[in-house]
């Protein structure tokens, strides 16, 4: 299998995969504990500013195209536990967008928030993103990795080869992609760089593929004050239109950045030192979960400005989650239809053809687990491209997450959202 420098023509098929994971490591008991969690909310309070070399457009950018694009997926109805890596299909569809020209480099501009942005500066800000991201804290692990897998004898544009190189370090390897065994070489890159978690993202490839780009990100932490497994019990969750279940439902009480209002009660609950955290939103009696994700596009940035640190108890529950979407019609109706389109798409950036590229399919894949230790998740996303032929006094809170409810991992410092998601049944 050889490595260089290529250029390639025809059908580009993109995929992108990223993973969370928890470590085990064991938080010290008692009081010395609870100021832990003190010092470390400290720290998190302090990173709620932009890490300095990134360029804070940037930073406005791609929040406001996570938010916007999940506000798109729960329109289609909370009816099912979902769960997106807005990272992931970002890094995926900004390496797309290298190749787009004319109308439809127009389109993805504003699809993606792209548009204050110029290709330099949006291609610098994802390497700074990836350089700020690696490794943020001594006890959290987070590895980014980029590769281009093309077909033999198929030939892409140098510049938009050489963006993808210098700006998001992806590896170039070219296959033979009639070989049977092409497919498995492919997913072992995957698997190696998501820690197993992800071990299948190619089944069988098109005659009309050229490329896949997969993106990687893999994420170990545990909770900075982890659960005690003798506190976990079943206890009774509401699920949506159904009756209640019984869920092991995990218990800590403690110092939290916390946030309240009538809609709902949230939460900070962070990994290692602070700098990344889990926040977890739960709609009040009077609310429900689909109200209050329509206002994440509108409210997002000013709730993150309003968590405190108050004492309190949280009950969460113990949960696993496996989710899969074809991201097409959401992206379509965010404004990027054109790139959709066989006859109108223009991808020449990419590639000479005499036939037309376009997207044929945006799919993602995501895996969670949340217990005592921490979290661990894992998502891939694919973009296949085919030819033609208020708060209240502040007192000890009790939040006790048994209902439908949102969550999403934020790295404080840079402000991205790794993953974020619903809980209609923890079972």
């Amino acid at each position: 299998m050889k490595r260089y420098k290529v250029t390639f023509v025809g059908v580009i098929v993109l995929v992108c995969a990223t993973l969370l994971g928890a470590a085990i490591a064991v938080s010290p008991n008692g009081a010395n504990n609870e100021k832990k969690v003190k010092d470390v909310e400290e720290v998190a309070m302090v990173d709620q500013t932009p890490a300095p070399n990134l360029d804070p457009r940037f930073v406005t950018a791609t929040t406001a195209f996570a938010l916007k694009l999940y506000a798109q997926i729960a329109q289609e109805g909370v009816t099912k536990n979902n769960f997106v890596s807005p990272a992931s299909i970002a890094i995926a569809l900004a390496m797309t967008y290298n190749g787009a020209e004319a109308e439809t480099r127009k389109q993805m501009a504003a699809a993606l928030e792209f548009d204050s942005l110029s290709l330099e500066d949006l291609n610098r800000g994802f390497s700074s993103l990836k350089a700020a991201l690696t490794s943020p804290d001594p006890k959290v692990k987070l590895a980014i990795a980029n590769s281009l897998w093309g077909k033999n004898g198929v030939s892409f544009k140098p510049d938009f080869i050489g963006r993808n190189k210098q700006f998001f370090s992806a590896e170039v390897t070219t296959l033979d992609f009639g070989d049977p065994g092409s497919p498995g070489k492919i997913n072992s890159w995957v698997k190696e760089n998501t820690n197993g978690k992800i071990d299948q993202i190619v089944d069988q490839i098109d005659p009309m593929t050229v490329l896949f780009l997969i993106n990687a990100i893999y994420f170990k932490g545990a909770w900075t004050d982890e659960f005690k497994k003798d506190a976990t019990h079943d206890e009774p969750f509401r699920v949506l239109g159904r009756d209640e279940a019984r869920v092991p439902m995990m218990h800590r009480s403690g110092s939290y950045r916390y946030l309240e209002t009538d809609a709902f009660q949230a939460i900070s609950l962070p990994y290692g030192g602070g700098r990344v955290s889990m926040y977890v939103f739960l709609p009040t009696g009077e609310s429900d979960l689909s109200a209050l994700e329509r206002r994440l596009s509108q409210d997002w940035n000013q709730w993150m400005m309003k968590f405190v640190k108050r004492p309190g108890e949280i009950g969460l529950p113990r949960f696993k989650v496996e989710y899969e979407i074809t991201l097409n019609e959401a992206l379509k109706a965010l404004g990027m239809g054109i790139a959709f389109d066989a006859n109108r798409a223009n991808f020449k950036g990419m590639a000479d053809s005499r036939d037309n590229i376009f997207i044929s399919r945006v799919k993602h894949k995501t895996f969670c687990e949340v217990n005592e230790e921490g979290t661990e998740a894992a998502a891939v996303t694919s973009v296949e491209m085919r030819a033609t032929s208020a708060m209240r006094p502040e007192q000890p809170f009790r939040m006790i997450v048994d209902r439908p409810f949102f969550y999403a991992i934020r790295d404080n410092q840079t402000g991205a959202i790794l993953f974020m998601g619903s809980i209609i049944d923890p079972r």
